[in-house]
């Protein structure tokens, strides 16, 4: 009875926390509609009574002794509602999306996106990843927009994958990753660097992206009597294929390349379920050079991605070359 009652009590746990989740989401889509229809009726009443600033303050002024107790009618906010409908307007797609994040959100990316790709990109990965804002701030900060979409990746996905899957796959990857959170400033040997991404592994794959979802480290793949082991795998759940990645220390070598797609060689072989993708590999290195790179993938049959990351804040101009490179950090480890 004790089992049966426990398991009772789980459901009706989980029940009332998605009614929880449901009613909140539903108060936060009320609010934002609100400040929407507000910011289009102070627009088109200014437009329609040639009504200047001065409105907005006596708006405010006015609704706050209408509603004492009601918090969000400053005259700043009563003009981010304004700048918010202005914002959205002429777009049905984003009107809809903004709904589905809070109020703080949407005035961040409002106040740091700067385009409407980039509006979109952080609306729909605060929505889809849950973000708080403070995790929004970061991932805005170190410029995740820029380095999942504008800037150049180095993959082989198009020739390896059918066309629908590559374009998701590219989708996927970083042209780089940030890890500063991780806290590292010196040296470190790829056993390290693992251990630190697995102890912050929440950290990590908010930073890999939507849709990753944690397998193991050092997993096992055999061939014959000998035993390989892949330093971090994933599913991707969107993608449904596992996703391998490597760590290295230092700089991108061409049997990297290589070792990665026996890897994936292997999973595809003898993990890959019937109805998944093919599996996806992922070099993380703390440096590369593109055209090696470009090179070393063009041999590979695999979805193979290279991409560079980041332990510590960008370097000023003026300090660029004066601290050892990666390469001569790892020599007095080996």
């Amino acid at each position: 009875m004790n089992k049966d009652y426990l398991s009772f009590l789980d459901r009706i746990k989980i029940t009332i926390q998605k009614e929880r989740t449901r009613a909140a989401q539903q108060v936060n889509r009320s609010l934002i509609t609100l400040y929407w229809e507000m910011g289009k009726q102070i627009v088109e009443s200014q437009q329609k009574h040639g009504w200047g600033k001065s409105i907005v303050e006596k708006l405010s002024k006015d609704l706050q002794e209408t509603y004492p107790s009601k918090t969000g009618f400053s005259s700043r906010n009563l003009w981010y509602m304004r700048v918010f409908y202005e914002t959205y307007k002429d777009d049905v797609k984003l009107q809809q999306a903004v709904a589905e994040i809070p109020w703080g959100h949407n005035l961040l990316i409002m106040q740091k996106a700067k385009s409407r790709e980039e509006q979109q990109y952080y609306i729909e990965a605060s929505s889809q990843m849950g973000w708080s804002r403070g995790v929004l701030l970061n991932q805005i900060k170190a410029e995740a927009y820029q380095r999942q979409v504008q800037l150049p990746k180095q993959t082989n996905f198009e020739k390896t994958l059918p066309k629908h899957l590559a374009e998701q796959a590219d989708e996927t990857i970083k042209s780089s990753y940030n890890l500063e959170f991780l806290g590292v400033d010196k040296p470190i040997l790829e056993m390290e660097l693992e251990n630190e991404l697995l102890r912050k592994l929440q950290s990590f794959i908010l930073e890999l992206g939507y849709g990753f979802a944690f397998i193991g480290n050092q997993y096992p793949i055999s061939l014959g009597n000998k035993t390989y082991r892949i330093d971090l795998l994933f599913y991707h759940r969107h993608l449904q294929c596992l996703v391998a990645v490597e760590l290295k220390i230092g700089s991108f070598e061409p049997e990297h390349a290589g070792k990665m797609n026996f890897y994936l060689e292997l999973l595809d072989d003898k993990h890959k379920l019937p109805h998944e993708n093919p599996a996806i590999g992922i070099i993380l290195c703390a440096e590369k050079n593109n055209l090696e790179v470009e090179y070393a993938l063009r041999s590979s049959n695999k979805p193979v991605g290279v991409a560079e990351y980041q332990l510590i804040e960008k370097l000023p101009d003026e300090l660029s070359g004066k601290i050892p490179s990666p390469e001569q950090l790892k020599k007095p480890l080996t």
